[in-house]
């Protein structure tokens, strides 16, 4: 008598019939496709053993059943890509869907490398800098006009240079006879202090702080004969050849201010009306 050779799901024999082994235990094929087959994503029915079998994205489909959404063509061979939910095969993306590069008015395939500016579209090798034609790709850029520059390129054409050092100005400094200046560039003539955010004059071509500016040009007060530079109090008094503080220039006898008011020069000194009535 034979061994017994039956199927693990149904029990019938499977003498004279196809059959399929799942880890070694034989199953007839009703049995194996309602026990082991997958159901398809898209129609909701088994895919059985002897149908093309299509998975993706964690789903199992028909071949028939995975279809472009716009041509219904299948995609079993066919390259696709995903649009907002839908599938759609290349051919269909590239005539309805796609963008064009700015630059070679190619499409921009799905899955490919590009650039999106301000709603337009480039392959990654076509945005390049307009001044050294290298492709930008991630690196920073500036947009002047229609044109694009990496920002080596721009700073070299169009970013200010210093007057003393001629070297670029990547960001603040100070502007004196309008021209640009670094800030460490721009210094005293006399001391050589910055002087960027103090007051500073100027004697011809030359730009001087206060302290040497007084030490070397100032006139001095008639009175306290201290340097007479404009800052400060900054206002003054000037007669003939001499110049006081407008805070010094008061009588000689009795210290009444004498801005605004008559005055009577006598000698180095200078009196008010009453003094020189005396």
């Amino acid at each position: 008598m034979s061994e017994a050779f039956d199927c693990a799901g149904c029990k019938e024999s499977l003498y004279g019939r196809k059959y399929i082994q799942v880890d070694d235990v034989p199953h007839c094929v009703p049995c194996y496709d309602r026990l082991y087959a997958n159901t398809c994503q898209e129609c909701k029915e088994l895919i059985p053993h002897n149908s093309r079998e299509l998975y993706y994205e964690e789903g199992h489909y028909h071949e028939q059943c995975l279809r472009c959404s716009h041509c219904s063509r299948s995609l079993a061979d066919e390259p696709f890509s995903r649009q907002e939910e839908v599938l759609v095969c290349n051919e269909c993306y590239r005539n309805e869907l796609s963008s064009k590069c700015v630059a070679c008015a190619k499409t921009v395939m799905p899955g490919s490398k590009r650039l999106e500016y301000e709603g337009c579209s480039w392959h990654e090798e076509c945005f390049v800098c307009c001044g050294c034609e290298k492709p930008i790709g991630g690196q920073s850029f500036i947009p002047d006009k229609d044109e694009f520059y990496c920002v080596p390129c721009y700073e070299g054409r169009f970013s200010p240079r210093c007057a003393h050092c001629k070297q670029i100005l990547v960001q603040g400094g100070v502007t004196y006879r309008d021209e640009p200046w670094h800030k460490e560039c721009f210094l005293c003539s006399g001391c050589k202090v910055q002087l960027a955010g103090q007051p500073f004059t100027t004697q011809g071509e030359d730009a001087f702080c206060v302290k040497c500016f007084s030490n070397l040009y100032a006139q001095k007060c008639a009175a306290c004969d201290k340097p007479i530079t404009g800052f400060g109090e900054g206002k003054y008094v000037s007669f003939e050849d001499r110049q006081w503080h407008q805070s010094c220039f008061k009588c000689s006898e009795c210290s009444v201010s004498l801005v605004g008011a008559g005055f009577f020069p006598d000698g180095t000194k200078i009196l008010c009306k009453n003094c020189n009535a005396k």
